[in-house]
């Protein structure tokens, strides 16, 4: 399959926008919105799936979900090649950044929960730990075993995202300091589950200097509508 740009500058989306630093991100059609049905989200519940943000702002348009699309099946058909692809367009941006002198952020589960960063060390033989000096990686993530996997890594910092079917794992990602994404109706409370909530809508990058905190995000979109227990109702006591 010919090779396809992978990276969408992160200044077209309204959060990664308000980095503090130049942001890539992947974005691939989530769940099983492919050919082959596979789901690319495996533990996306029913309340994330009716919130998902995949179709807002530039996903609304066609020739953007096209796009997602083709890359997703680039990913399932020749994933070594879409690897390797991907691990050239990262050294690519790093390079720039190291002669420039600054430094640049990649997203790379934009609309997707799959772990890049063994798969750029399988296939393409890149430990993004070398590229710590210029560059650091982020994703949110519903996978526990992602997020605990990763807690103590020196430039992929994962956020585990609280949904109405995870409160257990929830308790115990925060108990290993975990950092927890929730969506909330209206306001940020101060707190949840006793723990600090910071405003996540402000900047990805909160969650590369921050640990153990709850990272607040006001319900968007369809989320507004949610009634499975994914927004938590800033009405009702928790």
């Amino acid at each position: 399959m010919k090779a396809l740009n992978l990276l969408s500058n992160g200044s077209t989306n309204a959060k990664t926008s308000k980095n503090s630093i130049k942001t890539f991100i992947l974005y691939l059609s989530p769940y099983n919105l492919n050919s082959k049905g596979i789901n690319i989200c495996p533990k996306a519940s029913k309340g994330c799936a009716a919130a998902c943000l995949y179709s807002a702002g530039r996903g609304a348009f066609s020739n953007v979900q096209k796009a997602r699309q083709n890359k997703t099946e680039y990913y399932l058909n020749d994933k070594k090649g879409f690897i390797n692809n991907l691990s050239n367009q990262i050294l690519k941006e790093y390079n720039k950044a190291k002669k420039g002198g600054y430094k640049i952020a990649f997203r790379l589960n934009g609309t997707s929960d799959l772990d890049f960063v063994y798969l750029l060390q399988k296939y393409a033989s890149l430990n993004i730990t070398d590229l710590k000096d210029f560059a650091l990686f982020y994703d949110y993530t519903a996978i526990l075993g992602k997020a605990k996997k990763y807690l103590n890594h020196e430039n992929y910092f994962v956020t585990f995202s609280r949904k109405e079917n995870n409160h257990k794992e929830v308790d115990e990602a925060l108990k290993l300091g975990i950092n927890i994404s929730a969506v909330f109706s209206d306001d940020l409370p101060k707190t949840y589950k006793g723990v600090k909530v910071i405003n996540g809508d402000e900047s990805d990058i909160l969650m590369t200097y921050n640990k153990g905190v709850i990272l607040g995000l006001k319900a968007k979109g369809k989320a507004k509508k949610d009634t499975s227990g994914f927004v938590i109702n800033t009405a009702l006591p928790f």
